[in-house]
Order: C-alpha cells, then sequence, then structure tokens
C-alpha cells in the first residue's frame, strides 16, 4: 500500500465511523437509550424495562465482537479492554465517580450528547465541562495524581483480561473458539433475559437492544478491519487507523470529548488529526439531532436555577475524572468493554452503577432538605 492508498483508506474509516456514530445518535434518542435512566426506572419505578435494552445491547455486542474474531476478521486481543493488567482500584474509583456525576449531570457522556443535539444547552454546558477535565485527567494535573495513585494498585493476569481468554488458557481451547462459545454463552443470556419480560417484548425496545448492539459490532469492524493495516507504508508497523488508542476502538465517550476539545482549540495545528472518537462524538449529536428533528421532539433547554446549574457542573467535573479513571464509561466500559467479557469492565459498570446509587440517594437527600 502506497502512502496515497494510505491516506484514501484513513478518510474512508473516518466517514464510516462518522455514519456508525450517526446511526448510535439516531437510535438512542428514537428509543430513549440511558443507563443512567435505566437505573433511575429499576429505582424510582422498579421498572427493568430499559436495562434489559442495555442488557440485550451488551448481549448483541458480545456475540457479534467474538463472532468476527471467529471468523478471523479482527483480533480480539488488540483492545484496550482485554490486556492482563487489571487496575481493579482505578476501575472502582473511577466508576463510582463517574456514577455519581451522571446522576447529578442528568445523564452519561452518550446521553449528554444525545440531548446536546435535541436542543439541551445543559447538555452543552456538561459537554464542556467533562471534556476539560478529561483532558486534564488525561494529559493535565489530575493526569500525575492518577497515574501515581490509583492506576499503581493492579494485578497481572498471564492468560489475559477477559473470560474466554481465561477459558483458552485453562483448557486449552483454540482462543477464537473459546470467546465464541463464551459469548454464545453469556451473550445469549442477556438476550434471553431481555425477552423474558413482556413488558419489554416491544418493536421500540427491541429495536434499541438489537440496534445498538449492532451498531457497536459494526464499530469494532470498521476500526478492527477495516481501518487495520499490516504494514504502514513508512514504518512497515501494524497499525490500527484513526484510533487513539493504537489498539481497535468502538465507541466511548469520555476521552473523546477530550480530544475533540483539542482538536477545535489547535485545529491550525496539522499535528492534530481527526480520530475516530472525534468524528463519533459529532455524528452521535447530528444522528440525535435528526431524529429529534424528524419526530418534532427538538427543544430548547436551560438551565432552571443556580442549584441546577452548579449540580450539573459537578456532575460533569466528576464524569470527566472518573471516565478517564476508569478507561470508560457506560458506553466505553458498559457496551463496548462488556461486548469484549472484560474483567475490568464487570469491575468499572458494577461501579458505575453503584455510585449511581449514591447519586440518586443524595438527591432525595436534597429534596428532603428542601
Amino acid at each position: 500500500m502506497d502512502i496515497a492508498a494510505f491516506q484514501h483508506l484513513y478518510t474512508s474509516v473516518l466517514w464510516a465511523a462518522f455514519s456508525a456514530s450517526v446511526l448510535f445518535g439516531f437510535i438512542a434518542q428514537r428509543t430513549q437509550f440511558c443507563t443512567m435512566g435505566a437505573i433511575s426506572d429499576i429505582v424510582n419505578m422498579g421498572s427493568w424495562t430499559r436495562m434489559r435494552m442495555w442488557g440485550m445491547a451488551v448481549g448483541v455486542a458480545s456475540v457479534g465482537f467474538y463472532g468476527m474474531g471467529w471468523l478471523g476478521w479482527i483480533d480480539t486481543g488488540k483492545t484496550i479492554y482485554t490486556t492482563g493488567r487489571v487496575l481493579w482500584l482505578s476501575a472502582i474509583a473511577g466508576g463510582l465517580l463517574f456514577g455519581f456525576g451522571m446522576v447529578l449531570a442528568s445523564g452519561c457522556g452518550s446521553k449528554t450528547l444525545v440531548r446536546i443535539g435535541a436542543g439541551s444547552l445543559k447538555s452543552l454546558v456538561v459537554f464542556f465541562v467533562m471534556g476539560f477535565t478529561a483532558f486534564a485527567t488525561l494529559r493535565g494535573f489530575l493526569a500525575v495524581w492518577r497515574v501515581n495513585s490509583v492506576d499503581r494498585v493492579a494485578f497481572d493476569l498471564p492468560a489475559g483480561g477477559s473470560i474466554p481468554m481465561w477459558l483458552s488458557y485453562g483448557l486449552g481451547l483454540p482462543g477464537d473458539l473459546a470467546g465464541l462459545l463464551t459469548a454464545l454463552l453469556i451473550g445469549g443470556a442477556l438476550v434471553i433475559w431481555a425477552l423474558f419480560s413482556a413488558d419489554f417484548r416491544n418493536a421500540n425496545s427491541i429495536f434499541g437492544g438489537v440496534g445498538l448492539g449492532l451498531v457497536v459490532v459494526l464499530m469494532w469492524w470498521i476500526s478492527g478491519h477495516m481501518g487495520f493495516v499490516a504494514e504502514h507504508p513508512e514504518t512497515l508497523d501494524a497499525v490500527y487507523l484513526t484510533t487513539n488508542s493504537g489498539r481497535m476502538e468502538s465507541f466511548t465517550f469520555t476521552a473523546p470529548m477530550a480530544y475533540s476539545l483539542d482538536w477545535m482549540i489547535h485545529f491550525s495545528d496539522t499535528s492534530k488529526i481527526l480520530t475516530l472518537g472525534v468524528v463519533s462524538v459529532a455524528g452521535v449529536v447530528v444522528g440525535a439531532g435528526l431524529d429529534a428533528l424528524l419526530s418534532r421532539n427538538f427543544r430548547w433547554e436551560g438551565f432552571r436555577s443556580t442549584q441546577d446549574t452548579a449540580l450539573h457542573m459537578a456532575g460533569a467535573v466528576c464524569m470527566g475524572v472518573g471516565g478517564v479513571t476508569a478507561l470508560g464509561c457506560t458506553v466505553g466500559q458498559g457496551l463496548s468493554g462488556l461486548s469484549t467479557l472484560s474483567l475490568t469492565s464487570l469491575i468499572a459498570v458494577a461501579s458505575i452503577m453503584g455510585g449511581a446509587w449514591v447519586g440518586f440517594r443524595f438527591q432525595v437527600w436534597l429534596i428532603e432538605r428542601e
């Protein structure tokens, strides 16, 4: 591959990632997909419908991810989620902080982008604050604290950081076969659990669960198959085009918000190039806005009070710091990470849900105090 073909492929991968992100935003807005909303429905109304949608999306994504690995389309070990080093304290601390913050900010990173597309100026403020604090936690003064504290507490798994890798190591099964079998078992169980409820079995819920799960799989294919180049024309190294991590990626929104702000601020710097994360942020906003306009649900929304503003900004700070520390958000660790059946993702998601519960209790305390 010559340099011209390489650059053309780079552009094609970006357009494909942007298109997949538009689909994500459209489906999330149409189906009201929201992890925080799912937890809120359980706590406040005892309804598990949106959580079942989330579970179905994880199940579909995991079967699709390891199905592509079994077919040889992607290398399932080339993600940040499947490395053998488990940053368990970072996942717990960051997850708790992110979960608490998303309650204060009325939604996680993906929901923030979806709400921006639907006309929320509140979420636009959350985006800027969250992106700034995420960047500070990635590269700034908070990064020094993160690296020298929670990131030092970890353990290594010789077999790798995902459940299929353990089975492959323990039972001597080929890695791709172990991945497919595990995904069919766990992912299939999640899909069956979702469909078990009569309340869930409607077009909107199934569309959200299956649709978002498939879009996550599509993004894995774009970055891991379409964007994989075995020999870079200049360095001759294998490379995953457009990814910030240097590995294949799917949807995640905390770090990409930081990269998006960095790209906009340093637009004239030719070293700042578009990446999969940056175009995914833009694509989700566009997709959500498209659905909001078509369904006539686009509404301008602002803050109600000073307290409302302060809570949303505090929540954005918590999400920016927590999302980077936990290596992902409710989509990054929740959908993309869990689709790899990663141990770190399981720890992070459990912590996010725990943090969200604390956030709901805090909101109740505020109401009672008033």
